[in-house]
């Protein structure tokens, strides 16, 4: 079956059955869901949703409607777009109509903002990480030496991805709070502008209007640019409300950077850097203080991190971890673990039924979990429905990540597979951070995989 043709039902019903158009605030997608925030959430109909063909599940995670596809998502966003004319990954005028709802601030919406910040990225960070692992890989085995022209080229590429965040974010940031796209990118290269950064290097002060700047590396961060563009959108629509239409063009950017530069280089971007740092430490001090105990914790309730979306919290943090210790101990660990568990669980069920139907689901489901780490499918589908094959990948994901966590594996990179594509991320110059992390890897399936053969009862 041609993509156009697996998502026509889908792309002609979905739309109206959240609302409409007029009722869809921001579109896009990540890995595996296409992800609407909306006015009104009375208006979606969760339970005809799952039933139209190609829709794995569907969920609300804080104000945000996530409908799962699977790893195809790409193809029915596409098509959803093309016939609904939503602009591919923009947020749409929240002014449609004048029944304009005011959304509350709460914790799921930073959640909802941080991960719509970030979700159109992965694929960037997923590249630019895997470049990385590329050349560490060379070095190891000789393939490439330092001060080789090849070498040299891949890994500005691999550093390029991370280290130009703050513009990128700053991009995926306006879209999501409807600021000016151009100027969401401006004030992220404002943060990371070589004057900016030697003049911090060398201990040189800076002021605005008189006021100092705060001495901080932006590089590689995520926080100070969302902080700023979440401010710098309604500073921006103010200025766009009181200006003239003549001047309009001018007036509006001019005066938003006039009043966003302090802002941004004085109180914004250091409150983000504060919070992006604290972040890491704490989450730091926890591991250094639980040790693996908070890592099998942490595996074990990662698949309800997944459905609530607040697993999406956590992917900032890992960042920050890279960027500024280089590498990543907790939460990748975690994640890649529990993706494999809940692949293990579903191959168990595949192989103890005898339902025709299920076991070709959840034999498909299981080895796209464990192999790709794209865990929705075999979660939603298989696992989570029948729930003793849920209980068994998280008394699995327990025990592979204590191991992994005893160990203390570290991943070098952020990966976007979270199965076993990802093992090359835990390759470093210690050759028993990759053993333990495999070590746990097994461990964790064989623990889920015989768990849900004596668990899983099927009905007759």
């Amino acid at each position: 079956m041609a993509k156009k043709e697996r998502y026509e039902e889908l792309a002609n019903t979905v739309p109206g059955l959240i609302g409409g158009v007029e009722n869809i605030t921001f579109f896009t997608h990540c890995v595996t869901r296409l992800r609407f925030n909306v006015k009104d959430k009375s208006l979606v109909k969760l339970d005809e949703i799952e039933k139209i063909n190609g829709v794995v599940g569907c969920q609300w995670s804080g104000e945000q409607l996530q409908i799962i596809i699977g790893q195809a998502v790409g193809d029915a966003y596409k098509l959803i777009c093309e016939k609904t004319g939503l602009a591919s990954q923009n947020s749409i005028d929240e002014n449609l109509d004048n029944n304009k709802v005011k959304k509350k601030f709460s914790l799921n919406a930073v959640f909802d903002s941080i991960s719509g910040c970030i979700t159109p990225l992965i694929p960037v960070l997923i590249g630019a990480g895997f470049i990385k692992i590329i050349v560490l890989l060379c070095e190891q085995f000789g393939i490439l030496a330092a001060g080789d022209p090849t070498h040299t080229v891949l890994t500005f590429v691999g550093d390029a991805g991370f280290y130009f965040l703050p513009v990128m974010v700053g991009a995926t940031a306006a879209k999501k709070f409807g600021a000016n796209l151009g100027l969401g990118m401006l004030m992220g290269a404002i943060l990371i502008h070589p004057t900016l950064i030697s003049s911090v290097a060398e201990g040189v002060s800076l002021n605005v209007y008189g006021i100092p700047v705060y001495a901080a590396s932006y590089t590689s961060t995520i926080f100070p640019i969302i902080l700023i563009v979440w401010v710098m959108a309604p500073i921006e629509k103010f200025f766009a409300k009181i200006s003239p239409d003549s001047l309009r063009s001018i007036t509006e950017p001019l005066f938003t950077l006039i009043v966003m530069i302090p802002l941004a280089l004085c109180v914004l971007g250091p409150i983000g850097a504060f919070l992006g740092t604290y972040l890491s430490e704490a989450i730091i001090w926890l591991y250094n203080t639980t040790g693996f105990f908070g890592v099998a914790v942490l595996s074990a309730v990662f698949p309800w991190l997944v459905m609530t979306g607040m697993h999406s919290a956590l992917t900032p943090y890992a960042l920050n971890s890279f960027a500024t210790v280089g590498y990543e101990p907790i939460v990748l660990t975690a994640n890649i673990i529990s993706n494999i568990n809940q692949g293990a669980a579903s191959l168990a069920v595949a192989l103890k039924t005898k339902e025709k139907n299920l076991k070709s689901t959840a034999a498909s489901c299981g080895i796209t979990a464990v192999v790709g780490g794209v865990t929705e499918p075999a979660m939603f589908g298989i696992n989570l429905k029948l729930k003793q094959p849920m209980y068994a990948a998280m008394i699995g994901s327990f025990a592979g990540a204590a191991v992994a966590g005893f160990g203390k594996a570290y991943a070098m990179v952020l990966t976007g597979s979270g199965g076993l594509f990802a093992i090359p991320a835990y390759i470093s110059d210690n050759i028993s951070n990759v053993i333990w992390m495999v070590a746990g890897m097994a461990i964790g399936f064989i623990v889920t995989f015989v768990i849900t053969l004596f668990l899983y009862k099927e009905e007759k």
